[in-house]
């Protein structure tokens, strides 16, 4: 697999594994945390997430133009991971919200969320622009020994892609289970056990016990006599010492993305030598151009960059349904899905170990078929991806109408012998589905991004790549909206429809795009 790769790839994808790892921690729980700590509707809380998730993407952009600008990649990407870190020891303080703190709080945890955006932004993009510019370099050293070795090179940059794409899921596989596992042990030293339910109704009564249906008030009782040993007959203090020792285990789990970040940044530093410098390496070959290379040039570049912005347009469209995973999905593993022996947010880990596992399997595929002489284009890749991200969507839609599934609002209403919860091979098979479309865009949509870059601009336009996946993120907040509004069943089936239009444009454009790739 890792044959005839260019030597920097490994150390690049262990930095960006660390570097995942510490996020992954923490966005694993943040939407939860944000409800649990502040008492805010989800609402509200996917909105934080939203606009936090985008300015990931979206300060890709300013990171890549400082990189390009300065010429200097290496340092960007270290600023980026120390940036980071500084925001996750804010969010590791444990400081308890109420009513008279709520708003400085929320604010200060705001920031904290920028500085890890603004530091992933430095990191991110720039990172993958250095890994396309190794790819760059190997094609031109094969270049110089013949076109079989040139056309066998142009073959490796795919597959190298997701290489580094499986670096990043390690990295998301264990970091789901750190927030839950050290939340359960900081209750357990407590004398109490977790439940995924109660903070919400903890919040209620603490804020308005007088306006509590009968059933929640119901709720409230059985839970806590299950999940808090010991007297409970002052309801409010109660609730409030849950709220208090549930959020502080959540803040010591930040500790570890700090220590993540750390780690990423000695292992970049250590091998920073082993990496080009896309911008300095064009700046010296820029010379040599004349007029009319100039002019070709110019023309080509606009080409790609209108092909680049298409692609752009469609994948915006897969973001806002495949990040529903932080925000609509997770609360569909909270609220529908028996939680009793697993913490909601650790079935965010069923994502990337089905990408470890099922990588190897699809690059076998795709090696095969080019040895047959029927390779599938990387446009071509995206649209099948856009495909099997609808069925994904089909399948949970199908299943929520077959149960009778209302909307999450009404379903939380009932009465909890009433709640009739889905099996957890429900989701097993939805992230299943939607880790296989995920594999044929997101590691190849960068690989793309690499093929029709100007050179001149990698930084910038792997930017651009995460820019448009800012802006599905932009739109990650209509998913609980109508996951609380509407019947489940129709709220899956609306991202089904955007997902499969998205793959009719893709296979519109493909020729195209085809051709502006080669």
């Amino acid at each position: 697999m890792f044959n005839n790769h260019p030597k920097g790839l490994i150390p690049a994808a262990l930095s960006n594994m660390g570097e995942r790892f510490g996020y992954y921690i923490m966005n694993a729980v943040l939407v939860l945390f944000l409800c649990s700590k502040f008492g805010i509707s989800e609402e509200k809380s996917t909105l934080i997430y939203s606009f936090f998730y985008a300015g990931i993407y979206l300060l890709s952009l300013v990171g890549g133009l400082i990189a390009d600008r300065k010429q200097n990649y290496k340092g960007t990407i270290m600023a980026g991971l120390v940036v980071m870190a500084i925001g996750y020891i804010a969010l590791s303080i444990p400081i308890t919200a109420n009513a008279g703190n709520t708003s400085w709080l929320l604010t200060l945890t705001c920031i904290a969320l920028f500085l890890i955006a603004f530091g992933n932004g430095l990191f991110k993009g720039n990172l993958q622009a250095i890994v396309g510019q190794m790819y760059d370099d190997l094609e031109a050293e094969a270049a110089t020994k013949g076109e079989r070795e040139l056309a066998i090179a142009k073959g490796k940059r795919d597959s190298g892609f997701q290489i580094f794409y499986v670096f990043i899921n390690i990295g998301g596989l264990v970091a789901p289970f750190i927030a839950p596992l050290l939340r359960s042990w900081w209750l357990s030293a407590h004398n109490m056990v977790y439940n995924a339910s109660l903070p919400a109704l903890c919040h209620d009564y603490i804020n308005r016990a007088n306006e509590m249906s009968a059933e929640a008030m119901g709720n409230l009782n059985q839970l806590m006599s299950q999940c808090i040993a010991g007297d409970i007959s002052d309801m409010t203090a109660s609730c409030a010492q849950y709220l208090q020792i549930f959020n502080e285990g959540i803040h010591y789990s930040f500790l570890a993305s700090v220590a993540a970040m750390l780690i990423s940044l000695l292992i970049f530093f250590a091998t920073k030598r082993k990496f080009p410098n896309p911008g300095k390496k064009e700046a010296a070959a820029s010379v040599t151009y004349t007029a009319e290379e100039k002019a070709a040039m110019a023309k080509e570049i606009k080409q790609r960059l209108y092909a680049l912005f298409a692609v752009l347009g469609v994948v915006i469209f897969f973001w806002f349904s495949f990040h529903q995973n932080g925000t609509s999905l997770s609360l569909f593993a909270r609220d529908f899905v028996d939680t009793s022996t697993i913490a909601p947010e650790i079935w965010q880990a069923v994502n990337p170990f089905f990408v470890i596992t099922l990588t190897p399997i699809i690059m076998m595929i795709f090696g095969s078929l080019s040895r047959k002489g029927k390779e599938i284009s990387t446009p071509r890749k995206i649209a099948i991806g856009m495909f099997i991200a609808g069925l994904a969507y089909l399948f949970l839609a199908g299943y929520s109408l077959v149960m009778g599934y209302p909307s999450a609002a009404e379903y939380r209403d009932l009465p909890i012998d009433q709640q009739v919860k889905a099996g957890a091979w429900v989701l097993i098979v939805l992230y299943f589905l939607l880790t296989v479309a995920e594999l044929f865009i997101s590691p190849l949509g960068l690989s793309f991004v690499s093929k029709v870059a100007p050179k001149h601009l990698l930084g910038l336009c792997q930017g651009l790549w995460l820019g448009a996946t800012a802006v599905g993120n932009l739109l990650l907040w209509i998913g609980p909206l109508m996951y609380n509004a509407i019947p489940i069943a129709y709220c899956w089936a609306i991202f089904m429809i955007v997902c499969l239009i998205s793959m009719g444009v893709m296979l519109f454009m493909v020729k195209w795009l085809e051709k502006v790739a080669k």
